[in-house]
């Protein structure tokens, strides 16, 4: 039995803002089923006698000084955008709110 169901996939489409197909959908619950059935796998695996770690290798923080230099102007940024409004970037709404 799937892990992930058709309905649950097409739950995350709806949050992700994401238009599937009924192909896809399907698709994607079995992709997502052996992502999960690798995240189980890995889980199952023994680390009772391994120091946590970020990383197997020795690893050395590589700093440099700041530079300032000029950045970008806001007039440069807005004369490319598709709108602005009050010196921003104006968008579409996503969410029915007011404010």
């Amino acid at each position: 039995m799937s892990a992930i169901s058709r309905d649950e996939v097409a739950h995350l489409a709806r949050l992700s803002r994401l238009a599937l197909g009924d192909d896809e959908l399907d698709a994607f619950a079995g992709q997502l089923d052996a992502i999960l059935d690798h995240v189980k796998a890995v889980s199952e695996v023994d680390v009772t006698d391994v120091d946590a770690t970020a990383s197997p290798l020795a690893v050395t923080n590589v700093t440099r000084p700041d530079v300032i230099v000029p950045g970008l102007q806001p007039e440069s940024a807005l004369a490319e955008a598709p709108a602005s409004e009050q010196s921003r970037f104006a968008v579409p709404r996503i969410l029915g709110e007011e404010g």
